[in-house]
């Protein structure tokens, strides 16, 4: 059955009451669903799994039976862009069909997840067969991509209003141009949502500055800003592409490293650790003061690394930060990994 096929684990249809309520089955008679399921085969997919590919050639249309899916479509930058969930009763994957275009998004589920498929073939079978069953089929597709339509067009529209700088502003930390914390934990749960993390490695770095609290206390806040900005430029200067550096909060930052194993992001932590070392920052000697006093950054790094140390987003985000607070107990400016 082509892609899907290999997507997952086909059965034999059985009426369904999502199947029932989906929108393109509303206008139909009994007699109408029962020739348009009879074509049906149903699929089981785990979470995690692909139903299909941004790009892929449209073979067959999908109805979601029970569980849940997620679409997203791929960004210049290699990140993605989450579109909308696909709950049960919903119908996808049709306009590949009609269109003879290849898949506009990617398609993964969110949770194990029962579908009917309806192959290419005989949707055309049953437009020709059934006239009748094909016009309501087109017509409730119509209702549909029209209903999308105007989503789009109101994202559309949103963008033109706000720009390229508010949408920057909605994924990046003011003070130092870093993603912010929202932009981070949405790269790491889409990989962990996509199943990905069972796959490839994925490092977390949990970092936190150095007593910057006596510099706040000493010479203000506004040196304290200076060197959370002198900070955030080293670690920007050793991104790799597809490496996400943000700041949490007040001196604390984050580093994604896709891809990376433990050693490969200790070793990482510590060019860190020591490149913050080497930096040095000038700052009023008290706040307003014209005297001026040269002063260095030290800076404690946690590592965890998914599978190894957590399976999800919180189980990883919390093994980084206690070898973070380890880290710290054990005398600071150093590297821990997670247990």
């Amino acid at each position: 059955m082509g892609e899907t096929a290999q997507a997952g684990q086909l059965l034999s249809p059985v009426a369904d009451p999502a199947l029932i309520r989906s929108p393109l089955f509303s206008g139909m008679s009994e007699l109408e669903f029962n020739a348009v399921s009879a074509f049906l085969e149903r699929m089981r997919i785990k979470k995690g799994d692909t139903v299909f590919r941004e790009g892929d050639a449209g073979q067959d249309m999908f109805f979601l039976l029970s569980g849940s899916l997620s679409a997203f479509v791929s960004q210049p930058d290699g990140t993605r862009r989450w579109l909308f969930d696909i709950k049960p009763g919903d119908f996808f994957g049709e306009m590949s069909i009609v269109a003879n275009e290849p898949r506009s998004a990617t398609f993964v589920a969110k949770e194990d997840s029962n579908l009917m498929v309806l192959q290419g073939i005989d949707f055309y079978r049953l437009i020709f067969e059934h006239p009748m069953i094909g016009i309501k089929m087109l017509r409730a597709i119509s209702v549909v991509q029209n209903h999308w339509l105007d989503q789009s067009s109101r994202y559309l529209g949103d963008l033109m209003r706000w720009g390229e700088a508010a949408r920057r502003r909605a994924i990046t930390d003011e003070l130092t141009g870093l993603y912010n914390r929202r932009f981070l934990e949405e790269s790491v749960k889409g990989r962990f949502d996509q199943g990905s993390v069972n796959l490839r490695k994925i490092s977390l770095l949990m970092i936190d500055l150095d007593r910057i609290h006596i510099i706040n206390e000493r010479c203000g806040p506004q040196a304290g800003d200076q060197v959370i900005m002198a900070a955030a430029d080293t670690l920007r200067s050793l991104m790799r592409s597809g490496d996400i550096a943000a700041r949490l909060s007040g001196d604390e930052f984050a580093v994604l490293l896709p891809d990376t194993d433990l050693e490969e992001a200790r070793l990482a932590a510590e060019r860190i650790r020591q490149a913050v070392q080497s930096r040095r920052v000038t700052v009023p000697r008290s706040p307003g003061a014209a005297e001026k006093v040269v002063i260095p950054i030290r800076t404690s790094l946690g590592v965890a690394v998914a599978p190894t140390h957590a399976r999800d987003l919180e189980s990883l985000i919390s093994a980084a930060d206690r070898a973070l607070r380890r880290a710290k107990e054990e005398g600071r400016n150093r590297v821990e990994l997670a247990g």
